[in-house]
């Protein structure tokens, strides 16, 4: 399935394989969840990163995850029982998220391969986490050996907290928080 949405939309995969799991292992190592929050996951393809949350520890009914490709967005509500999985473009993610969550991200998990976007549209990603978790900032994971972002022209600061060369490519973990 992976391979097959990846020949049908290269833009919207990072990969032509999902992630190895060290790098899932890796990212669910970064998360931020207090009680009353939850975590977000945007891009979530196969379900690979969030199946690593869920064996960390963080609890079904505290992942939200949003994924556009109908087929995977089915696929994931039978392979994550309990979390909720919303079908729907990350760009208008306040507009997907319930109110209620607003304001009560711990993390917002970023798969999707912004590297690959103009300025603009990777603006509008970065818009959309901001409105739901204001001032958390985001992790993203990419196979770019520099920040994938341009950091500074969007009021980021970036900070490389994993890399793991045993992924295929090699890929590394990044956390984008408000510069100042």
């Amino acid at each position: 399935m992976f391979l097959r949405r990846w020949l049908a939309n290269p833009l919207q995969m990072g990969s032509v394989i999902p992630s190895a799991p060290a790098l899932c292992r890796r990212v669910a190592a970064q998360v931020r969840c207090t009680a009353d929050e939850v975590v977000v996951e945007l891009g979530a393809g196969t379900g690979v990163v969030s199946r690593a949350l869920l064996a960390s520890g963080l609890r079904a009914e505290k992942l939200v995850v949003v994924e556009i490709v109908p087929d995977m967005a089915n696929h994931l509500r039978r392979v994550l029982p309990g979390a909720t999985v919303i079908e729907g473009d990350a760009r208008a993610l306040p507009d997907l998220l319930p109110a209620h969550w607003h304001g009560h991200v711990g993390t917002v998990i970023c798969g999707i391969p912004l590297v690959l976007l103009p300025l603009a549209e990777q603006r509008r990603f970065i818009d959309a986490m901001t409105a739901v978790a204001p001032g958390r900032g985001f992790l993203h994971y990419s196979y770019c050996v520099t920040s994938p972002l341009p950091a500074s022209r969007h009021g980021l600061e970036a900070r490389r907290e994993a890399w793991t060369p045993l992924n295929f490519p090699p890929a590394s973990v990044w956390r984008y928080t408000p510069a100042g």
